[in-house]
């Protein structure tokens, strides 16, 4: 009989009453809950202690290293310098489909290890195969390949990466403790350091349709997730960019893969081309492709190109008719006015509820449900005039998607909103977020306007 060095309650006790975890504690205790010794309520009462208690850097730079540790590591050799992204969830976030192949096209390798969509936020698997022929399943020799000969993967993380992950990531979606920052932190980059990111940029999402509401909270993942980054000698760099209004029009699956590739045809939405443009710049430059221009790339049809190639190798056709819904539905304007703002949370609950999305993992989705908003904050519109498109296969789904998309949507008239009506509703504070003395800390180190909020890093610049 195997003799453990600690007992769970002591490490529970020891976090509850605010101190400090040893490295020993941190390794054991994920070690002995993947291997079941300690049990769910010993762990959600440890995840619990860590929501109210909170970790240090130190701390969460551990547990994360032990998450790691409690699988395999993935070894990608490739040719070209491999650089990965990761978000932390959107709405209409179709960034993946265009960035990967731009930044492949741009001389990179970007093996993408992506996951399904849960809830309101959309999953970049469950819109690839909405793709004919698309599989997200492949081997690690598939992977290898496919990154030496086409520069981009976009597919399924195998279960042997991070399991301690895993399994707590379920747990704390049962009990109350997702929202815990260095949870969630470690949660992340666990997964993509085990992914053997050795450069990584971050898109931590802010506003109603992303899991940090505010600022202050982005900052706060942002700095952790840098911090994590360096302790483990990973290359990091984060965006907090806007998702207080869906990115783009589409939000959905198959409306998203073609989106995407309007993007990589020339056209497409301008946020859309904004934050993929500004994600990959941040890429390349980890990358050592610095002085490549992705917009002059995106402009040649490189980009597009690769994309083909990209979806051709995982068995799709990206040549064919993509799902189209059994029915649509459009919500007109009941007046005149301009759009003062348009709440993504709301409208991502509408396309899930429409079918694009699923309550719990085993759920089924729809390819070719969603919504298509045709009004953005700013906009003019005209009584009558178009709203929305609402896409499923299911008619009696609109009747609950409706009254969302009716609340998700304000109207201010011209007179009232000087002309401009907009308002992007999220915290537009002028403060850094970040008031340390140490010069080795993340810090936002550029602020600007548009999708693009703030952009943090190791170190002061």
């Amino acid at each position: 009989m195997t003799v453990e060095p600690f007992a769970a309650v002591d490490v529970i006790r020891a976090k509850r009453d605010g101190g400090r975890l040893t490295d020993a504690q941190i390794d054991w205790v994920l070690d002995a809950y993947t291997r079941g010794v300690v049990g769910d309520e010993q762990m959600a009462a440890l995840a619990m202690a860590v929501f109210l208690r909170g970790m240090d850097a130190h701390e969460t730079a551990r547990w994360t290293g032990a998450m790691i540790d409690s699988g395999e590591r993935l070894t990608l050799a490739c040719s070209r310098p491999t650089v990965d992204k990761h978000s932390t969830g959107g709405v209409g976030d179709k960034i993946t489909l265009p960035l990967a192949p731009l930044v492949a096209a741009c001389g990179a390798a970007v093996p993408q290890l992506s996951g399904r969509g849960l809830g309101h936020t959309g999953g970049t698997l469950d819109k690839l195969e909405a793709v004919p022929g698309w599989r997200a399943e492949l081997s690690t020799d598939e992977i290898a390949r496919q990154l030496e000969d086409v520069g981009a993967v976009v597919c399924a993380a195998t279960p042997t990466l991070a399991p301690a992950d895993r399994k707590l990531y379920a747990l704390r979606d049962v009990t109350a403790t997702v929202e815990a920052v260095p949870l969630i932190a470690s949660s992340i980059m666990s997964k993509k350091i085990a992914e053997g990111a050795g450069r990584l940029v971050l898109d931590v999402k802010v506003g109603s349709g992303a899991f940090m509401k505010t600022r202050e909270q982005a900052r706060a993942l942002a700095a952790s997730l840098v911090e994590i980054g360096a302790a483990h000698d990973v290359a990091t760099t984060a965006l907090l960019t806007d998702m207080g209004t869906p990115l783009g029009a589409a939000v959905g699956n198959a409306v998203e893969v073609a989106e995407a590739v309007e993007v990589l045809q020339g056209g497409g939405p301008a946020d859309v081309v904004e934050l993929t443009l500004a994600l990959a710049r941040e890429m390349l430059a980890l990358a050592g492709l610095g002085d490549v221009d992705p917009e002059r790339v995106l402009a040649s049809g490189q980009a597009y190109e690769t994309w083909c190639r990209m979806i051709r190798a995982q068995g799709g056709d990206p040549d064919a008719p993509l799902p189209r819904p059994r029915h649509v539905h459009v919500v007109e304007a009941a007046e005149s006015g301009v759009v003062a703002s348009l709440d993504a949370y709301r409208v991502g609950v509408a396309a899930w509820r429409l079918g694009a999305g699923r309550a719990r993992k085993s759920d089924p989705v729809q390819p070719a449900a969603g919504v298509r908003c045709l009004a953005k904050p700013g906009e003019r519109v005209d009584r009558g005039q178009p709203l929305f498109e609402l896409h499923t296969d299911t008619p009696e789904a609109v009747a609950a998607a409706q009254p969302l998309l009716d609340a998700a949507l304000v109207l201010k008239d011209v007179a009232e909103s000087g002309g401009s009506g907009h308002d992007a509703g999220h915290d537009t504070g002028n403060d850094t977020g970040n008031d340390t003395e140490n010069d080795n800390a993340p810090a936002a180190v550029e602020a600007r306007e548009g999708v693009v909020l703030e952009r943090w890093e190791s170190g002061r610049s």
